[in-house]
C-alpha cells in the first residue's frame, strides 16, 4: 500500500520508527516530514498528508505528533479526510471498518513503538464493511454533514 506519514518535531522520533517498519512490511511511504527533531508546527504536516490524499498520491495517512491530538484536530479540518487518534488495537481496526478512517493518528508521548507497530498493522489490514448498510448511511451523513459545511469536499 502507498502511505503518507508525517509528523511534527515531537512525533519525529516515532515517525521515523513506523516509516521503517512499514517499509520493512514492504508498504510505499512519502515521508512528508519532519525531518528532524528540530521544533516544527503540527498543521503543516496534518495538512501536508490530507494534501497527498486528496491528491491520492497515497491510498492512506499515518500523523504523530506529541499527544496526537493537535494533528488529528488539524487534518479533520480538510475535506475528505477522517483522521481518528487511535490508542488501542479494536479503534484501529474498527474505524476503518465502520467509519472509513484514512488517516491514523498517534501519540508519542503516549505510545511506544512496539503499541505503534500494532496498531498501524491493525489500520492497514482492515477495509470498510461497505457491504453493511448501517455503516454506509452513518459515512454518506458524515459526507453530507462535511459538504454543508465546508466549502470544497473531495472523496479523497
Amino acid at each position: 500500500m502507498k502511505l503518507a506519514i508525517g509528523a511534527d518535531h515531537a512525533g519525529y522520533p516515532l515517525k521515523e520508527e513506523v516509516r521503517g517498519y512499514l517499509e520493512k512490511l514492504g508498504h510505499e511511504v512519502v515521508d512528508l516530514g519532519a525531518y528532524n527533531a528540530e521544533p516544527s508546527d503540527y498543521p503543516d504536516f496534518a495538512e501536508a498528508v490530507g494534501r497527498a490524499l486528496q491528491a491520492r498520491q497515497a491510498e492512506r495517512g499515518i500523523l504523530i505528533c506529541g499527544s496526537g491530538v493537535g494533528v488529528c484536530v488539524a487534518a479533520n479540518k480538510m475535506p475528505g479526510i477522517r483522521a481518528c487518534m487511535c490508542h488501542d488495537h479494536y479503534s484501529a481496526h474498527q474505524g476503518v471498518e465502520h467509519d472509513n478512517m484514512n488517516v491514523l493518528v498517534l501519540g508519542a508521548r503516549i505510545i511506544g513503538s512496539e503499541l505503534a507497530f500494532d496498531l498501524v498493522e491493525a489500520f492497514l489490514d482492515a477495509t470498510f464493511q461497505s457491504q453493511v448498510d448501517r455503516y454506509v448511511r452513518r459515512l454518506n451523513k458524515v459526507l453530507a454533514i462535511e459538504a454543508r459545511n465546508m466549502p470544497e469536499t473531495s472523496k479523497a
